[in-house]
């Protein structure tokens, strides 16, 4: 009797531990995913080792801050900031973003460029012309920078991100705690 109840005990616990990684498994493959930031070029919005959970349900929208696959190793990601979608000509005109020749106000960068001398550039000048022939980023695919505009390897250089390398959106930044914060 007690070895029946030692035994059914034993599979109760098993099946819980079992069904809570399956559980987790599931939700990290299609819904929510953690994800620790490397490297420098998203400062001072994220620096290296903050721990973020990324939203793979999102639908994009220009400023979101994603998770990509890095154009050079699918295994390798990057963290980045949508700057423009499909449809759109992007400029960058003495640090002025320029969206379809309007002028766009970038309040995620305020805080940074307060430490820049007005006399030296943060963002050097750039048209999505030097990406693709008419400079209107096709249906599919975002252009995305760091925030570090001056370290940042992004758009730039490696040209439109298909929004399919897109992992999720970054939802939540939750370490360290004290920097605990929601990210949109």
């Amino acid at each position: 009797m007690r070895k029946t109840r030692i035994k059914r005990e034993i599979i109760i616990y098993c099946s819980i531990i079992l069904g809570t990684l399956l559980f987790s498994l599931i939700v990290q493959q299609y819904f929510f995913q953690p994800y620790t930031v490397k490297g420098d070029s998203m400062n001072p919005t994220l620096q290296e080792g903050n721990r973020i959970i990324i939203n793979k349900l999102s639908n994009y929208q220009r400023f979101d801050l994603v998770v990509l696959h890095s154009p050079h190793d699918q295994d390798e990601y990057l963290v980045k900031r949508i700057i423009g979608v499909a449809g759109e000509k992007i400029e960058y005109i003495d640090d002025q973003l320029y969206i379809n020749n309007q002028k766009v106000s970038e309040p995620h960068l305020h805080k940074y460029l307060q430490h820049i001398p007005t006399y030296e550039r943060f963002t050097e000048n750039f048209s999505t012309e030097e990406l693709v022939n008419d400079g209107i980023i096709p249906h599919g695919f975002v252009l995305v920078l760091g925030d570090n505009r001056r370290i940042s390897r992004d758009g730039r250089h490696f040209g439109l991100t298909p929004v399919s390398d897109i992992v999720g959106e970054v939802d939540v930044k939750y370490w360290p705690l004290t920097d605990l914060k929601l990210m949109h």
